[in-house]
């Protein structure tokens, strides 16, 4: 697996910012109060084997998995962590890869978040466009939630805006 296809996956994965958290009123009294949860934290990809950059170009079926360290901030307080696995589904120029992961965040709030997305790659790219991650379900402080977390690439972090609603 090359080391730029591995890094766009991983990017596809996580990304968050300064925590901030907000709730919001509902927009009218007819409508059933919602509880927005809007925070950005920064994931940094943990040292893992590194692709060969002379491999062949991935196949349909192939697979890899990596995980981050979520930060507060750059270089921050750490607040969690995350486990991703993705899988080539297409391949050619672009690529798609379907990745899965999980985030799990503790102290304000905590618990696990589920995410998936389609990520179109081009291998030549090294610097890859932001792209949204399905939020598909939670725990503990984020049971019953549902959105999406927009990943954007900051350097040697990904930054992950998180966009919740109950």
């Amino acid at each position: 697996m090359s080391r730029s296809f591995r890094r766009i996956g991983a990017l596809g994965a996580c990304t968050v910012a300064v925590v901030t958290f907000g709730a919001a009123a509902p927009a009218s009294a007819a409508t059933t109060a919602a509880v927005d949860l809007e925070f950005t934290l920064y994931a940094k990809e943990i040292p893992g084997e590194q692709g060969d950059e002379s491999a062949p170009a991935p196949v349909v079926g192939e697979s890899f998995a990596f995980a981050d360290d979520l930060f507060r901030t750059k270089g921050g307080d750490k607040v969690g962590r995350d486990g991703v696995s993705c899988t080539v589904v297409r391949a050619g120029n672009p690529s798609d890869l379907q990745c899965v992961g999980t985030f799990a965040l503790t102290g304000g709030p905590g618990g696990q978040l589920a995410g998936q997305t389609l990520l179109s790659v081009d291998p030549s790219d090294d610097q890859p466009a932001a792209f949204d991650i399905a939020v598909t379900g939670g725990t503990g402080d984020f049971k019953d939630v549902r959105g999406y977390i927009r990943s954007t690439p900051d350097g040697d972090y990904s930054r992950l805006e998180f966009h919740l609603t109950r």
